[in-house]
């Protein structure tokens, strides 16, 4: 994918600065657009330099902006003819200067995004621009409500083809299941994503109507919601840092090893996202695994190494049960309590989540620290042997699964201090 972005914009850029820049002054408001978007750009990513669910489309006004572009056909009632090549040009050269404060601060755009808005913006372009240019078009559904219905078409399908790049280079990146990836990006879609889209749309016919002022006017919509989002980001950040902080109470207290929520709630998501878990239910889940301890501080005698996995049945139910009640005081959603409180029941009674907390912190107790003689591999055999009552056969085997690609899933950062 880097490499057809890379041989694209370098066709698209050789090709406009041999044959010029078509209509100019419509190509510098336009990019200036996109260069300010994409000044405006905030990435929320985690330790692991991921983007969450809610923050996936960091520069919404960069990527209304190109898509405009794309799918402008007049300008003031005037037709444009800046064709799919100059498109692409443009649009790359005004996001490369939007990025460079980025960059120079160590906070520039991963290869991956820049690839998907050439390969976007080129896909939108090359199903309108060559149609319009052609008047087949106008012939078909001529300026009125068809044409708008047709655009809305098209961004869906450029919304569906994003979709799909994302989830491709997600899933080679980590090795996670295609299907669950191109789900969580399609509801991903469905929020910035389809403001982006309508704005592009609303611009695109705004300045086929009134002209280029029409750009600021309909770009206040879209930063007022870009502010909103990043705002939604910031308290969900600052959120998942206080239950870490809470969760590192058993740690301090001495219940536990250090960095031992950490550990079960990296590997716990891992799991998750190789079962097919949605985002929402990652995230139930790694609130879930932090917290899973949180029951040993009503112990008046600590279990040795913190290891409940090897406690009798009836110790960690107790302390499971007390953990649920911790949990519900602090706060966090009722399902996360349940989580905790279940995560000691036998596997056949317990939700996915909580099978999945309950094996990932078996795991960490036999094999973390060198309490068990044979490591992560005898872990693993020791998990396998108890799969007839405690632990469910699909968890175990998809954190073998996991253990052999070397992978932590999301990484949950250690709080501040």
């Amino acid at each position: 994918m880097r490499g057809a972005a890379a041989a694209l914009t370098a066709l698209a850029l050789g090709h406009t600065l041999w044959g010029g820049i078509g209509e100019p002054l419509t190509a510098l408001a336009f990019g200036t657009l996109i260069a300010v978007g994409e000044l405006a750009r905030r990435d929320h990513r985690d330790a692991a330099g991921h983007l969450p669910a809610e923050d996936r489309q960091p520069a919404p006004l960069g990527s209304a902006g190109a898509l405009a572009y794309a799918l402008l056909g007049q300008n003031a009632g005037h037709s444009t003819h800046h064709g799919v090549l100059q498109t692409v040009a443009v649009v790359v050269a005004a996001a490369l200067v939007g990025i460079v404060p980025h960059v120079a601060r160590g906070r520039g755009p991963a290869l991956d995004h820049l690839a998907r808005r050439v390969l976007t913006v080129a896909f939108a372009a090359v199903c309108f621009q060559p149609l319009y240019n052609s008047g087949r078009l106008e012939h078909s559904v001529g300026q009125g409500p068809y044409l708008v219905l047709f655009l809305l078409f098209l961004l869906g399908l450029t919304a569906l083809c994003d979709a799909v790049l994302a989830a491709a280079t997600a899933g080679a990146r980590t090795g996670w299941p295609y299907g669950p990836l191109l789900r969580d990006e399609l509801r991903a879609q469905l929020g910035v994503g389809a403001a982006i889209c309508a704005t592009g749309v609303v611009m695109a016919l705004g300045v086929a109507v009134a002209g280029l002022w029409a750009l600021p006017v309909f770009s206040v919509p879209l930063l007022l919601t870009q502010m909103s989002f990043h705002r939604i980001a910031a308290i969900r950040t600052t959120y998942r840092q206080t239950i870490t902080s809470l969760a590192r109470a058993t740690e301090i207290a001495g219940y536990t090893p250090p960095g031992h929520s950490r550990r079960v709630a990296a590997l716990s998501c891992a799991v998750g996202r190789d079962l097919g878990l949605s985002e929402r239910e990652l995230t139930v889940l790694e609130y879930a695994a932090l917290m899973h301890d949180i029951g040993q501080l009503s112990l008046v005698d600590p279990v040795p190494a913190g290891a409940t996995a090897e406690l009798p049945a009836a110790e960690a139910r107790r302390i499971a049960e007390l953990g649920g009640e911790v949990a519900r005081q602090t706060g966090v959603p009722a399902e996360v309590a349940v989580i905790v409180e279940r995560q000691a029941d036998p596997y056949r009674e317990q939700p996915v989540a909580a099978r999945i907390v309950r094996a990932v912190n078996a795991y960490d107790d036999l094999a973390g620290g060198g309490r068990h003689p044979g490591g992560s591999l005898a872990a693993l055999e020791r998990l396998r042997l108890g799969t007839g009552r405690d632990y469910e056969p699909e968890v175990v085997e998809s954190l073998a699964r996991v253990l052999a690609r070397g992978g932590r899933g999301r990484v949950v950062p250690a709080p501040p201090g």
